[in-house]
């Protein structure tokens, strides 16, 4: 889960990071009052989970509460790459005197930590990182031993800071890295981490992504999540404990194990070539030990989905009983009724697999496609959506 800027600044300030003052708003009126409560020069920052605020138009420096109301009427209802602004923060100024980059995050690739750290901060990391290479210092992290004082120094001289400055950001280097550790996050990052003319160093700005798996150990973070940004299917796969991700096909897929559901919308995709480029509608894995409900429930998002135009089950019965597949699936078009209008192509094997053929044979529904092979179903749901 990616955090907006405020809620990264939040945590950063419990963790002792230093920050600035910064209060949310989501009106002119409460941006003018929150000027006037932080005092002297403001800057209002966008709030969306993307990057680029500053280029779009939606970081504005403001002198006077005026100035701020002027800002937020701007900024508020700003599209910046598809994302509507519906908040700011207005954050108190800073005198800047240099600007740097640090970050820590998860290396899948190493099965370690990684921190990227810069003397050059302000630019976006991926230009610095293709422009000037030198300039990013990239320093490995063992996530038994984290960042402590040491570790930190290591980054910081690596990535060029002098010896007065090494030990101050040092010091806040650890702390971003508490931060890191205690909430379980796979990336923090700070662009940019400033010196101030009178030699503070503040995280000006700051992104943080949250480990979901580790949800459980943080009841704390569901308050974190923007419910009102989120995908409506998405949202109501979360709500039945699906493991579900949308995609922009035309074929919905439902699967049980990630292993067969990747190889499906793998397969999919491929037959799709042959039948005017459709493609994958989603990733849904119902899991080794689906009941017929589960099967159902994913059913239900699936087909609430307009771009969906075909459905391929395709499920190998081994934990899962291609009966309760079968009897989801049936309860699922009886709960769904006359609104159920698409295709579905049905591939079982394994577990059980004749008397769950049996059963949807039995129920001869007219929208549902058995399929002898994942090929043969795969190609079918493909046709099917290009009809």
């Amino acid at each position: 889960m990616d955090l907006y800027e405020y809620q990264a600044r939040d945590l950063f300030e419990q963790y002792g990071v230093p920050v600035l003052p910064g209060i949310i708003a989501d009106t002119p009126e409460e941006v003018k009052a929150a000027a006037l409560q932080l005092g002297g020069v403001v800057v209002v920052k966008a709030q969306v989970k993307v990057g680029g605020r500053g280029k779009a138009g939606g970081v504005k420096v403001a002198k006077t509460p005026d100035e701020a109301y002027e800002a937020a009427q701007s900024i508020l209802g700003l599209d910046i790459k598809g994302h509507t602004v519906k908040r700011v923060m207005v954050a108190g100024g800073a005198r800047i005197a240099k600007e740097f980059y640090f970050s820590v995050l998860l290396d899948r690739a190493n099965r370690s930590y990684l921190s990227l750290a810069s003397v050059e901060g302000g630019m976006e990391i991926e230009q610095l990182a293709v422009e000037k290479p030198e300039a990013l210092a990239r320093v490995e992290v063992d996530p038994l031993t984290g960042i402590d004082q040491t570790k930190a120094l290591e980054i910081a001289q690596a990535a060029g800071f002098d010896a007065e400055l090494a030990p101050k950001v040092a010091d806040v280097f650890v702390k971003l890295y508490n931060v890191y550790k205690g909430e379980d996050a796979t990336l923090v990052e700070v662009n940019p981490l400033v010196q101030t003319e009178s030699g503070d160093i503040i995280a000006l700005d700051g992104k943080v992504s949250l480990d979901e798996n580790a949800a459980f150990r943080h009841p704390n973070h569901e308050a974190l999540e923007d419910k009102s940004a989120a995908d409506p299917l998405e949202a109501k796969a979360k709500a039945n404990d699906l493991n579900y991700v949308k995609l922009d096909g035309q074929v919905g897929i439902i699967g049980n194990g990630a292993g067969l559901v990747m190889s499906t919308l793998d397969v999919v995709a491929y037959a799709g070539e042959k039948h005017g480029g459709v493609k994958p509608a989603n990733f849904l894995d119902i899991g080794g030990g689906a009941s017929a409900t589960v099967m159902a429930a994913g059913l239900d998002v699936i087909l609430g989905d307009q771009q969906v135009k075909s459905v391929f089950v395709n499920v190998f019965g081994g934990i899962t009983s291609c009966v309760a597949v079968a009897e989801g699936i049936v309860k699922a078009l009886e709960i769904l009724g006359a609104t159920a209008t698409k295709p579905l192509v049905v591939r079982l094997d394994g577990n059980q697999v004749e008397e769950g053929r049996a059963i949807l044979a039995a129920a001869n529904n007219p929208l549902v496609t058995l399929a002898a092979s994942m090929d043969e179903g795969a190609d079918k749901a493909a046709e099917l959506a290009n009809a």
